[in-house]
């Protein structure tokens, strides 16, 4: 989906002699636009789903001013044979078909208004459809679980499978920890947070969770509370709340991983640059870990994380560049690196026997192999639509893609071949591997009544 705010251009005058010969007037550049507050959206047919060659692309405009007229543009054609126009809500709705020898990834589109003058450019991602294989050799289960599923963490010493489930956005009503029985996928213990703080004079709702991690030294749980910018711990028995951090512990945190060896869990602040450290056993607060950029005028976005405890590293990805990170934890040395074909950064994986790192990005439908230690890209696969999170799983040596837009888990070897695309229901979320040989994946659902969201998977290579 394409998301932009209109702005003045003080080309617009170029843009809009593209459009049709010259017309005499009274006067070429007329009152432009002023304080615009517009949106344009690019989406598939359903709002959600990927646009594939053949298909169609729904743009969509609100927050203009009614009346005004609308033309699109890729390069110097004009995709609307008429002017759009603008109705009385501030709104348009045009449907666009896009060609079965369209080339797959981002298309720029200039979006053109008259009557006020206004042009901006957003973008139209194409994705390839890549067909399902690979089923025989892997065998899947999965079972339904409560709304709202965002990750999964595995447990050997307590022998449990934890989900952090949120629905809808602030303030949330509806949230859940869940610990599961990995070999019936029933529940075993579940538990709703504890209230937030009034914030911003509104309501808080539930200190909701969406990342999660073990942590078997301790015997705890910790997960994220993003919309609450922090962090808080349970206990693996009961999920009874051991300590919930303050309110802006962690800006937006996303994923939170956990090194036992030494004590400290690292949560990642999405959008930020820091990396947050905590005392696993004290459950105190550390000094964070900054990532710088390398990219001019920009700041790296800590978004997925992974770690390699044998060799103490941390790896992070950027979704605000096109870069990944890795971090030497004993000396605190920080390498980033350039991912030249990756755009919005999103989920990261180490294989710590090969030394590589497995990185996957949503505007880009790719998943890249790179080494560790020269962040040299050694492979560039194209897994579909919206890849959100990446594991690998060690034992059968092959790396899991959740492909939110695609509906399906891709199963890539270290070679940069797709071994298996498989079927995940509806919007693949996140996976990890146990280190048993497992992978286990959750999804979320389209709105009520989707069978085939909300559910935990467990996928196992045929080989084990």
């Amino acid at each position: 989906m394409a998301h932009s705010r209109f702005r003045l251009l003080a080309a617009s005058a170029l843009t809009l002699s593209l459009l049709a010969a010259p017309v005499l007037a009274d006067a070429l550049f007329t009152q432009p636009a002023q304080d615009f507050d517009a949106q344009v959206r690019i989406t598939g047919e359903v709002r959600g789903d990927p646009i594939y060659k053949g298909s169609k692309a729904i743009i969509t405009g609100a927050r203009l001013q009614p009346g005004q007229t609308v033309t699109l543009l890729h390069g110097n054609t004009v995709l609307n044979t008429d002017p759009i126009t603008v109705d009385a809500e501030g709104g348009f709705k045009y449907e666009l078909a896009i060609d079965p020898a369209a080339v797959a990834g981002s298309q720029p589109i200039v979006v053109s208004t008259a009557n006020p003058a206004s042009a901006d450019v957003v973008e139209l991602k194409v994705s390839e459809k890549l067909p399902l294989s690979g089923q025989d050799r892997f065998a899947t289960t999965s079972q339904p679980v409560v709304p709202g599923l965002y990750q999964v963490a595995y447990s050997a010493k307590s022998n449990a499978v934890f989900v952090a489930s949120a629905v809808g956005r602030p303030p949330v009503k509806d949230s859940a920890l869940v610990k599961l029985n990995p070999d019936t996928l029933e529940i075993v213990a579940q538990v709703t947070p504890a209230e937030a703080p009034e914030r911003d004079g509104k309501p808080g709702g539930l200190f909701a969770v969406y990342g999660v991690a073990v942590d078997d030294a301790n015997d705890t749980v910790w997960v994220t509370n993003t919309r609450q910018d922090t962090v808080a711990v349970y206990k693996q028995s009961d999920l009874s709340l051991i300590k919930q951090f303050e309110p802006g512990a962690v800006p937006h945190g996303r994923d939170v991983v956990i090194d036992e060896a030494n004590g400290r869990a690292y949560a990642s602040t999405s959008f930020g640059n820091e990396i947050m450290v905590f005392d696993t056993k004290t459950l105190e607060p550390l000094d964070p870990i900054v990532i710088p950029s390398d990219e001019r005028g920009k700041s790296f976005g800590a978004m997925s994380l992974d770690i390699d405890e044998e060799h103490g590293k941390l790896a992070t990805v950027s979704t605000s560049t096109s870069e990944a990170a890795i971090v030497d934890l004993a000396s605190g040395e920080v390498k980033v690196f350039e991912l030249p074909h990756s755009k919005t950064g999103s989920g990261v994986a180490f294989d710590a026997q090969d030394g590589l790192i497995f990185t996957v990005a949503q505007d880009s439908d790719n998943l890249l192999i790179v080494n560790a230690e020269t962040g040299e890209t050694l492979h560039d696969v194209n897994v579909g639509a919206t890849p959100l999170n990446v594991t690998f799983e060690p034992k059968s040596r092959l790396a899991f893609v959740a492909n939110r837009g695609a509906g399906t888990i891709t199963v890539v070897n270290t070679q940069g071949e797709i071994v298996a695309n498989l079927d995940a229901g509806s919007f693949p979320n996140q996976l990890r591997a146990d280190g048993q040989g497992n992978v286990w994946a959750v999804n979320k659902s389209r709105g009520e009544g989707d069978d085939n969201g909300d559910r935990l998977w467990r996928i196992v290579p045929a080989t084990n």
